[in-house]
């Protein structure tokens, strides 16, 4: 264990923010790998993305938490914070901004500024981070330096809250080769350049920690880890003062105050925390020694109780009913089944992820909300890996009231894609009431801007990624909120639904296939009451898909025999089923399987329920008359 050797002065913290996939994680590598970070023959001298460490983030090739590690260039210490890119996660953005002095701004040459780019912007002038614009992939075919920093200058014009903020250097970079530059240089490919212009523009121009080492220690939580054998790290920037091993302190939560002691203290050197006996105001430490998951709190010297502000968080738009799974199959596939099990995981995500809003709405019923598909998604996907079976409703949009009145949010909608499809997204997102603000073509590319609420925008990307081959840019925000009107849900098509419980027989998928699309194939376990595809017309169809062929002393043809030919199931993924079902539908999740599946399981049930509504819908307006 060793004392803290850095003068305040010494000390950068950085955050890097930009829109998803422009770079970010790969611009840190260099960072890492040129800093000798690492030995020459260790494996992270290979890898890319190195912070991307998550089994989620290398499978989907994002950030989805916020990390730091810290990087000695010379005298200094460097802390890099890494921020996520999509607009989904932008909860970890937002209280993790606040343990920086500057950013690193990245914008795609080509692409230019985005939506999550002006969100975290924003975010971060508002706090008074000193920006630092980094021009990156300027090797693109299609890139344009020129009118990127031309449309960032307008973006800065737009957002900055100090006129000083409208003086950035801009610098120009190929993150993955680990080349920044001053200056665009003629020759691309017959360059040799490194990460250091921009690590010595962090140590000259940024402005070092403030915070007044001799006053009272103070500290804000915003980020917490665990280890099997010292607890719960408490992780955050000190604010003022100075903490060491040992010194009585006291967490200051809306619920009330927590003392005790810092048992371990830690500070970040690369990828890992060492111990150190103590640190300063202005670097970023881990504390163990009180167990507390409340973050925003502040952990401050006993003997002086004040806390910090709050940190504010966008609220989230999106939300879906997560409950124990009821289906036929319920504990068959799962390692956590019950009620009690799953209302355990969910506190826990609630206490470590203040993006989301965990709220219980009866019994074991609880809504998740987020900032939309993507984000609910993941949650689903990290609960389904670690054992979890439950079930999930069709996704809601979260409505907030103001003043006594009902409002909901509307997003602005930016889609980049080939011109190609130009008539294609116009119909899909006009079918869906997007109001087309903006559209530019640049090199056979065209940018579409709308504005749309936010519920017609959940199911939007699948649908657009598969009319656009994958090739589209989609991304949006939250924009503003507008007062709630009833509207008619979005058109969908009637669904297949298995008639009996059995094994799926290809004979009777067969014949099934000509009525729609299949979510299943030869095989497998269904039961009544599953959803088994999509019908080709709007009513929904009750099947069997567990009839086998009849057996009959007739002789059977060859040409018969090998007749059988299946398509291939549609791949059933959690985006795909939440952008999918409808009201009276739930998504089972199992570690092993998602299945769509009604809310009543029968025909009869069905049948019953809606004449039910339809007869509550005909006194209602005989009452209105």
């Amino acid at each position: 264990m060793q004392n803290y050797d850095f003068k305040q002065e010494n000390i950068r913290n950085v955050a890097i923010i930009a829109h998803v996939d422009h770079g970010k994680t790969t611009l840190v590598d260099a960072f890492m790998k040129q800093t000798h970070m690492f030995r020459d023959n260790q494996e992270e001298m290979t890898q890319t993305r190195i912070l991307d460490s998550g089994e989620l983030e290398k499978e989907k090739g994002i950030t989805i938490k916020a990390k730091n590690i810290a990087i000695k260039y010379g005298d200094y210490k460097i802390n890099i914070i890494d921020t996520p890119g999509h607009a989904d996660f932008g909860g970890e953005v937002e209280r993790t901004l606040n343990m920086a002095d500057s950013c690193l701004l990245l914008v795609d040459a080509q692409e230019g500024p985005m939506p999550q780019t002006k969100f975290v912007l924003k975010k971060a002038l508002e706090m008074g981070l000193k920006p630092i614009l980094v021009v990156n992939k300027i090797d693109k075919k299609l890139a344009n330096c020129k009118r990127t920093i031309n449309k960032v200058q307008d973006l800065f014009l737009e957002l900055a809250t100090d006129s000083s903020q409208l003086d950035f250097p801009v610098f120009y970079a190929i993150a993955r080769e680990g080349k920044v530059f001053v200056q665009i240089p003629e020759d691309l490919n017959n360059t040799v350049g490194d990460a250091t212009p921009i690590l010595d523009e962090i140590i000259n121009s940024t402005p070092a920690p403030k915070g007044d080492i001799q006053g009272p220690f103070q500290m804000q939580i915003t980020t917490l880890e665990y280890n099997n054998h010292l607890g719960r790290y408490l992780i955050g920037r000190i604010n003022r003062g100075t903490v060491h091993l040992g010194q009585p302190v006291v967490l200051l939560t809306k619920e009330g105050k927590l003392q005790g002691r810092v048992r371990e203290l830690f500070t970040k050197e690369g990828l890992a925390w060492v111990p150190v006996k103590n640190s300063i105001a202005g670097d970023i430490v881990a504390i163990t020694g009180i167990e507390s998951t409340a973050i925003g709190a502040t952990l401050c010297d006993i003997s002086n109780q004040e806390a910090l502000p709050d940190i504010n968080i966008t609220p989230p738009s999106v939300k879906v009913k997560f409950e124990a799974n009821s289906s036929p199959f319920a504990g068959k596939e799962g390692k956590f089944v019950t009620a009690k099990q799953l209302e355990q995981r969910l506190m826990q995500e609630k206490d470590l992820n203040i993006s989301l809003d965990i709220t219980q709405v009866g019994g074991s019923t609880y809504y998740v909300a987020g900032r939309g598909e993507l984000q609910l998604s993941i949650l689903v996907e990290q609960l389904r890996r670690e054992g979890y079976e439950f079930q999930l409703s069709k996704p809601e949009v979260v409505l907030i009231e103001k003043d006594g009145v009902t409002l909901e949010p509307v997003e602005e909608l930016i889609i980049d894609a080939p011109s190609e499809y130009l008539s294609t997204i116009t119909q899909e997102v006009s079918s869906r009431k997007g109001e087309m603000l903006n559209i530019e073509n640049t090199d056979n590319q065209t940018r579409f801007t709308y504005k749309i609420l936010t519920r017609n925008l959940i199911g939007l990307h699948r649908i657009l990624m598969n009319a656009t081959k994958g090739t589209a840019l989609i991304s949006s925000y939250i924009s503003e909120y507008i007062p709630y009107e009833k509207h008619e849900p979005l058109f969908r098509k009637g669904v297949i639904i298995s008639a009996e419980t059995g094994t799926t027989l290809a004979y009777s998928l067969t014949t099934l296939q000509d009525r729609g699309q299949l979510f299943v194939g030869p095989s497998q376990e269904v039961y009544q009451g599953m959803i088994l595809g999509i019908n080709n017309h709007e009513q929904d169809l009750d099947v069997n898909p567990c009839k086998a062929r009849q057996k009959t002393n007739v002789r059977m043809l060859r040409s018969e025999l090998t007749e059988i030919s299946l398509k291939t199931p549609i791949q059933l993924t959690i985006e795909y089923a939440l952008s999918f079902i409808n009201e009276d539908e739930l998504i089972e999740i199992t570690p092993k399987n998602i299945r769509l599946r009604k809310k009543l399981l029968t025909d009869v049930q069905r049948t019953w329920a809606k004449r039910s509504n339809l007869t509550a819908y005909a006194k209602q307006q005989m009452e209105n008359q």
